[in-house]
C-alpha cells in the first residue's frame, strides 16, 4: 500500500509517551501480544523510571510508571494511538487469539484503509492499519 518515496521521509523523531499503573505488566503486554520491542528499560526502587519500545516497522513508544504530582504525570489509560503495519490481519489474529479487549473489530473502511482498535490492559486505545499518511512535502 506504501506508494510514495520513503527516501524523503525523515526517521522519527517524535515518540509518543504514557505512564501506566503497572509499568512493567503493561510493556509486557505490548511486547508479548502486540509485537513491539524493548529496547531499553530503567528502574528506580522496583518501579520503571523509563522505558524505550520500539515498533518493528519504525517509530516507538516511551513509558513509565505513573507518578501523581509529577511535573510530566500523566493520567493511565487516557493514551491512544495509530501504529503503522504492513501485516494488519496476521496482527489481528494475533491479539484475537490472545482474548484482548477489541474495541473495533478488523474491517475496510470506506476512505480505504483496513484496519481494527484494541484496547490495553491500562486501558488506552491502539488502532492498526496499513496506512502510512501523506508524503512530506518536499520544501
Amino acid at each position: 500500500m506504501n506508494t510514495r518515496d520513503d527516501t524523503t521521509t525523515p526517521a522519527p523523531t517524535v515518540w509518543p509517551s504514557l505512564q501506566a499503573r503497572d509499568a512493567r505488566a503493561l510493556i509486557d503486554w505490548l511486547v508479548g501480544t502486540l509485537g513491539f520491542i524493548e529496547a531499553a528499560c530503567y528502574t528506580d526502587g522496583g518501579r520503571v523510571a523509563h522505558a524505550q519500545l520500539a515498533w518493528p516497522e519504525g517509530g516507538g513508544i516511551m513509558l513509565g510508571d505513573h507518578k501523581p504530582g509529577a511535573e510530566w504525570a500523566l493520567e493511565p489509560g487516557s493514551f491512544g494511538a495509530y501504529v503503522v503495519t504492513d501485516d494488519v490481519d496476521g496482527l489481528y489474529e494475533k491479539v484475537r487469539a490472545a482474548g484482548s479487549d477489541i474495541m473495533r473489530p478488523l474491517a475496510d473502511q470506506d476512505y480505504g484503509n483496513r484496519e481494527f482498535a484494541v484496547r490495553d490492559p491500562e486501558g488506552n486505545k491502539w488502532s492498526f492499519g496499513p496506512y502510512r499518511g501523506e508524503p512530506v512535502p518536499r520544501s
